[in-house]
């Protein structure tokens, strides 16, 4: 009788650590970088970090790992491995390039077998590149593990409500102790708030949200949008702002406000660089303004001070962009957004995601996609009670204080579609 060989069992943490053995090989074999060439150069690069929500087993010793590595140029690219192997002995038998700075050079495609092949960007629809049009459902879950704690500690999450864009349901909420919800006055937002002792420790807390999403056109609201003029903490206005904004704007100006708004929209898109190093995701203006580089945070952050400054009310929103390629797994962390007024209605705009795709850059002028949910509104977040350190920037990830020391606990964001 023919013995049956026994395959070990492949989790995701197994293959993060054999493509991590991977890099840190030829780190050393490379003289303290991880080389690749393009067409047109030689790359240094070093290890950024690992998506560890796209790790896949895609069978028997076959696996696949998408990773981050920054160039010394300062360039950051995001590169496809495939691996064959079992745990603890993993080698790499493909590498490609997928994005330099946030945009790809291919898109993937899931087949019925549930099989991934790569589609040319050219060829690729708009939901491959990340857009459901008209109306998206889904389930999406928020999870936290809470550090080791010494001593007490606080915690603030986003509770993403209802609007006429998108209907929320909370379906479970799993807490390790008492929670409350408190609500942020000046712009609407509800935050889930919890007191913490050293026996919360290692615990996880977990909200699962039925969602029903539509795709977001400029709308009408009865508010006066005037209080959307004046600056916030990291996003000053006038000064620098307002000179940049005038030579930008030109002579533009005379097409009206939406014309004026495309001019510093299209700015953005061609001057910043999409890259997640130095000091980016703090959506501060002023390093947008000086780096021309960073995540969304940095992207909206610019823009808003820019529109500000130009006497155009703009605003900030934050939560996360569901995948539109599946229909199920982890999300590459939150997104944000902005939204500017003309024409008595707000416009909502993704400068980010245009700057990736930049077919789709009239698409995002004025368009933001049914897949995705808003966790929360605006800068300088005030509650109470609130964290020692003041005004919460803005709320995606949770904010928590042990004792008096801000904490970052692990945040894990997935979903699941409902076809």
């Amino acid at each position: 009788m023919l013995a049956v060989k026994k395959i070990p069992k492949v989790v995701t943490s197994d293959i993060e650590a054999g493509i991590k053995a991977n890099i840190a090989k030829k780190v050393e074999e490379g003289g303290g970088y991880f080389n690749m060439s393009t067409e047109d150069r030689d790359l240094r690069l070093k290890l950024v970090r690992v998506h560890t929500e796209y790790l896949s087993n895609l069978g028997p010793q076959r696996h696949f790992a998408c990773v981050d590595l920054a160039d010394i140029s300062g360039d950051v690219y995001d590169v496809d491995f495939f691996l064959e192997g079992d745990p603890g002995s993993m080698t790499v038998t493909e590498t490609t390039l997928h994005k330099l700075n946030g945009k790809p050079y291919y898109t993937w495609k899931q087949r019925k077998d549930k099989s991934w092949y790569r589609m040319p960007i050219e060829n690729a629809s708009t939901d491959l590149l990340g857009i459901i049009e008209g109306e998206d459902r889904f389930e999406f879950h928020y999870e936290v593990s809470l550090p080791e704690m010494q001593e007490t500690a606080k915690i603030w999450i986003p509770v993403p409500q209802s609007d006429r864009f998108q209907s929320v349901k909370l379906l479970e909420i799993e807490a390790p102790t008492a929670h409350q919800l408190l609500r942020e006055k000046y712009y609407g937002n509800t935050i889930l708030y919890m007191e913490l002792s050293p026996v919360h420790s290692g615990k996880k807390l977990k909200l699962v949200y039925d969602v029903v999403r539509q795709e977001k056109k400029p709308y009408s609201e009865e508010a006066s949008p005037t209080i959307y003029l004046k600056p916030n903490l990291l996003m000053p206005v006038g000064d620098r702002f307002q000179i940049l904004a005038d030579s930008i704007i030109g002579n533009k100006g005379g097409g009206g406000t939406i014309m004026r708004a495309r001019a510093l929209y299209d700015y953005v898109i061609d001057n910043m660089r999409y890259i997640k190093a130095g000091k980016y995701g703090t959506g501060d203006a002023v390093y947008a303004c000086d780096a021309l580089s960073g995540n969304c945070t940095e992207f909206h952050a610019l823009f808003i001070s820019l529109a500000r400054s130009a006497g155009i009310p703009a605003r900030f929103a934050v939560g996360a962009a569901i995948p539109s390629d599946r229909d199920d797994g982890g999300i590459d962390g939150y997104h944000c957004w902005a939204e500017f007024y003309a024409e008595e209605k707000w416009w909502p705009v993704d400068i980010s995601e245009a700057n990736k795709y930049s077919a789709l850059a009239t698409y995002y002028f004025g368009r933001h996609p049914a897949n995705r949910i808003e966790f929360s509104k605006g800068r300088d977040l005030q509650i109470e009670p609130g964290p020692k350190s003041g005004p919460i920037n803005f709320l995606a990830y949770p904010v928590m204080e042990i004792g008096q020391t801000p904490a970052y606990p692990k945040t894990f964001f997935s979903f699941l579609r409902e076809n």
